[in-house]
């Protein structure tokens, strides 16, 4: 089992990289790029982050390996579509029902058995990101809401496959899945108008916002399973406007600000539960 200090130090770089990953949505606003151009710029920076990090372009594969890149490149394609057919929050929300599958998918092949916590946690945190986006949810565009909840399957998939690594090295299926991206989306980056202000909004969207934060997901999935890794993570939907606000003045409705604190309570509550858990002889990671 993995030691107290271990999963502490995993749910602080979970709480990180969610914290890098919300600050996307104020750059991106900024940025007049088309979405594939994004993700292609993004994942080329991203790719360095990985490449320094490991020292190597991966060469054994596994069936897991393989499975987290496809699911983490699908991921990112699911959602970049859903929110050209279907409303923002309906895209986000929908997405974030990851959890469900996630439950599912790591007791069937990881053997990972959600606690009375986690059940209790996964409650509190749809309570409130249903408030949170409640004013905006909406049932218009049946495709996009099809494809955002296709994209929390992936999201799902994609986490347990990285979990599935916990012996290995799960950065490995982040950086052949950015490597990929990269190629296959730079003929959208070279159609762009190329400027210093974009690049350098790139550049701080690849190095850090997708690149260390993916990268801290990745250690940090080694230690804790991966619902809590999952339910941790839904700190970044609701910190995401929050730097909206900070930077462009948007503000958040009573509603939303009390989904979002609702959101911050049961990611609390999952953090609790693995702190007692870490304590017990026999923890749910076996």
């Amino acid at each position: 089992m993995d030691s107290l200090s271990e999963r502490r130090r995993a749910l602080l770089y979970i709480v990180l990289a969610a914290s890098l990953w919300s600050t996307s949505g104020v750059l991106v606003k900024m940025l007049n790029w088309h979405p594939v151009a994004i993700l292609a710029g993004r994942s080329l920076f991203s790719s360095l982050v990985f490449l320094v990090y490991l020292r190597r372009i991966p060469t054994h594969w596994t069936r897991w390996k393989i499975l987290a890149s496809a699911a983490y490149i699908l991921t990112q394609f699911l959602f970049i579509t859903s929110t050209k057919l279907t409303t923002a929050a309906n895209a986000i929300f929908l997405q974030y029902t990851a959890p469900i599958y996630v439950v599912l998918l790591a007791f069937w092949f990881l053997r990972e058995r959600p606690s009375r916590t986690d059940w209790g946690s996964m409650f509190v945190i749809f309570l409130g990101l249903l408030l949170f986006f409640g004013d905006e949810l909406s049932a218009d565009g049946f495709y996009g809401n099809i494809l955002a909840v296709l994209s929390g399957v992936t999201s799902a998939l994609m986490t347990v496959s990285l979990r599935a690594q916990k012996e290995g090295t799960p950065a490995e299926s982040i950086l052949i899945a950015n490597l990929f991206t990269a190629l296959f989306g730079f003929p959208f980056v070279l159609r762009e108008t190329w400027t210093a202000a974009n690049w350098l909004i790139l550049l701080y969207l690849g190095l850090i916002q997708i690149g260390l934060a993916s990268l801290l997901f990745a250690k940090a999935i080694k230690h804790i399973p991966a619902l809590e890794a999952n339910l941790v993570s839904a700190l970044e939907p609701v910190l995401n406007p929050v730097w909206v606000f900070l930077f462009l003045g948007e503000n958040m409705g009573p509603s939303a600000l009390l989904g979002g604190l609702i959101v911050l309570g049961g990611v609390a509550l999952s953090a609790i539960g693995s702190a007692r858990a870490a304590r017990e002889p026999a923890g749910i990671d076996s």
